[in-house]
Parts: structure tokens; C-alpha cells; sequence
């Protein structure tokens, strides 16, 4: 596969397991995966939150690691970047409020360049207003605000994934094994289209 230059976005209380995984695996298989934080700078932290399911009627959550973000999100260009994620936990409740990152959750629905979201990053993807029409999953506390944003909350069980289009998306890093294959794939037709 073509190596891809990917945008992560981050946001203090990310959930740990989701921002870590993605960030290494995706760079071990030969991408550059570019860790932003609206506010921080390249070398800055964005403390972590770990959500576990240990029997309870929601999941627990708990202080994680410091990430260290690896580029400055207010020198970032979208348009350089061939794919989007957005990691879950608490970040995205406080990220979609950001019109600059509504800007950039838009910019890669409108030029049609994948999008993985996981677990609770759906949020910035209603907020942004590019779920009309679409069918996807996430955290399932999160299923009436995909609904309210017009999209199709597809059930999966946590260890599954959901494809539509260029939106790949799961409910939560119990998905990883899933979720990031998929995103592989749809990334690599993404790269190939670009190259055809």
C-alpha cells in the first residue's frame, strides 16, 4: 500500500486505548499519522482517559497515560491529508463546540477522503452536520444524537465495524482489530483512486 499522510484529532481525555492504537499501528504499517489538539502545540500533551466495561450499567473511567502530539494543529492544511481520525472518550463532547474542527470534520466529508470515528468521535461528526444519510455506529450511548444528526445508528457488537462510503466507524477500542482493517482498506482504495 502507498504510504497516506493522515490527521488525528485529539483533545485532553481522549480514551487512552483509542488515540494510542491507531496512532502506532497505522504508522507501523508505513503512514505518517499527524496527532493535533486544537489550542496545542507539536511537543504539548493531551492527558488520556481509560473507559473500561467491568459489569456496571455504563462504562468506568479512570486517568490514563500523557500522549504527546507530534504536530501544532493551528499549522495544519487539511487539503495535505488523505484520511481523518477521530479517536473517542471524553475529547469529542468538548472538540465539537471548535468551529475550526467542524471546518476540517467537513472538509474530508466533502472531498470524500476516509474518515474512521470511533466509539464516542461520531459526536463531532453530528455536530459537524455530515450524517444525513448515513449509516454508522458508535459508542450506543451516542445512537440518538446519529439519529437526531440524520444518520442510521447500525448495531454492531463491540467488536465489529461498520463501512459507508468513506466513514468507517465502531463502538468502541474493543473494535480496533476491526475497525482498523477496515479503515485500511478503505484508505487504500482512496490512495488508489487518487493515483489512477
Amino acid at each position: 500500500m502507498k504510504s497516506a499522510k493522515l490527521l488525528l484529532l485529539a483533545g485532553d481525555f481522549v480514551e487512552d486505548y483509542e488515540i494510542m492504537v491507531p496512532f502506532q499501528a497505522l504508522q507501523m504499517v508505513g503512514h505518517t499519522v499527524d496527532a493535533v489538539c486544537p489550542g496545542k502545540m507539536k511537543g504539548e500533551l493531551v492527558r488520556t482517559a481509560i473507559h473500561d466495561f467491568e459489569g456496571d450499567q455504563t462504562y468506568t473511567e479512570k486517568r490514563g497515560h500523557n500522549f504527546t502530539l507530534n504536530a501544532t494543529f493551528d499549522e495544519i492544511d487539511p487539503a495535505s491529508y488523505d484520511g481523518l481520525v477521530v479517536p473517542g472518550g471524553r475529547a469529542p463532547e468538548y472538540l465539537r463546540l471548535d468551529p475550526k474542527v467542524l471546518d476540517i470534520v467537513r472538509h474530508f466529508d466533502r472531498t470524500a477522503k476516509p474518515i474512521a470515528a470511533l466509539c464516542h468521535g461520531p459526536q463531532l461528526l453530528a455536530a459537524a452536520g455530515i450524517l444525513k444519510g448515513r449509516k454508522l455506529n458508535a459508542y450506543p450511548a451516542c445512537a440518538p444524537e446519529v439519529e437526531l444528526a440524520g444518520g442510521t445508528f447500525v448495531p454492531v457488537d463491540f467488536s465489529g465495524a461498520v463501512v459507508d462510503g468513506n466513514l468507517v466507524t465502531g463502538p468502541a477500542w474493543t473494535a480496533h482489530p476491526a475497525w482498523l482493517a477496515k479503515f485500511l482498506e478503505v484508505l487504500e482504495a482512496h490512495l488508489a483512486n487518487k493515483a489512477a
